[in-house]
């Protein structure tokens, strides 16, 4: 009976002494509040360090304004198509792009050769034949205020080269009811001028991008050039009474541009943007008269490296 009782006492004793024991406690769960956060996402991604883009661009354009030589101006209004059928000579054209880092270098030019006919305004219902050669070539230096791979700023300047020829076949357009008329007021019935020039524009412009797809991005450009750098006095031919007389005008040199549309990366070398280009010349130097716009669509398809 004593021995029945010192064994459930002992019982007792060894579970009192199990259940006061501390609980072996498993691993701590992982602290995290002292760990450092992962940086965030940044949405300007820097691109790669060099670019180089060449393009062959198509600028469908219209010619309109006021073309003039020897003082003696000519309006035109010559539409893409019949741009397309006086055409002379195929135009030349190419545009190229370097960037390294922020710094961009890049440039395009044209070379188009047509001849067309026009009216003379104020020399009695005279004809004249047009023989028009005209080119471009500009150059720039930018740097990219934004320099991301979704979306980009830069502030360029450079200079814009361009030559213009023209050759005026002027004649009567053989109404038989002025002859005489024309004798009297002196007006010739055939007059030929002819003569070309060329100058730099300074020019300063603001373009940039905007991706919205991975392929496809928005592209703006828009330039401001001349500052009448060139300008200097100017005259034209008109007719007082029955003689022609040099008549004194202003002289300016400006030019306007901008361009803009979308861009396709169609694989991983080549791209094409689809657009519009409108250039604005204002230009009057002794009796040269430029005061034409080239204005229409614009396709460029080249290659990246």
């Amino acid at each position: 009976m004593n021995q029945s009782i010192n064994r459930l006492g002992n019982q007792f004793l060894i579970a009192t002494i199990v259940l006061s024991a501390p609980v072996l406690a498993g691993p701590e769960p992982y602290d995290t509040s002292k760990e450092a956060p992962p940086p965030p996402v940044s949405w300007c991604e820097t691109p790669p360090p060099l670019e180089i883009r060449i393009g062959i661009p198509g600028w469908i354009s219209k010619l309109e304004g006021d073309f003039g030589v020897k003082g003696i101006v000519a309006p035109l209004d010559v539409s893409f198509d019949e741009l397309l059928r006086h055409m002379d000579a195929i135009p030349v054209v190419l545009s190229a792009y370097v960037r390294y880092h922020r710094w961009e270098f890049f440039g395009d030019g044209e070379y188009v050769q047509f001849g067309t006919s026009a009216r003379l305004p104020g020399l009695l219902f005279t004809n004249a034949d047009i023989g028009v050669k005209y080119a471009f070539v500009e150059g720039f230096v930018g740097y990219r205020l934004i320099d991301c791979e979704k979306a980009s700023l830069s502030l360029y300047a450079g200079a814009r080269y361009n030559y213009y020829s023209g050759d005026l076949q002027i004649a009567n357009n053989r109404d038989p009811r002025f002859p005489i008329l024309r004798r009297l007021l002196g007006i010739p019935n055939s007059r030929q001028v002819s003569g070309s020039t060329d100058w730099v524009d300074p020019v300063v412009g603001l373009g940039g991008r905007v991706r919205i797809w991975k392929p496809i991005s928005f592209w703006a450009n828009g330039d401001v050039g001349g500052f009448d750098a060139n300008s200097d006095s100017a005259f034209e031919v008109q007719r007082q009474g029955r003689t022609f007389v040099k008549t004194t005008v202003s002289g300016s040199d400006w030019s306007y541009q901008v361009q803009g549309g979308i861009e396709i990366q169609l694989t991983r070398w080549m791209w094409t943007q689809i657009g519009w280009r409108y250039l604005k010349y204002d230009y009057q130097v002794g009796g040269f008269t430029n005061k034409t716009s080239l204005n229409g669509p614009f396709v460029q398809t080249g290659i990246n490296f």
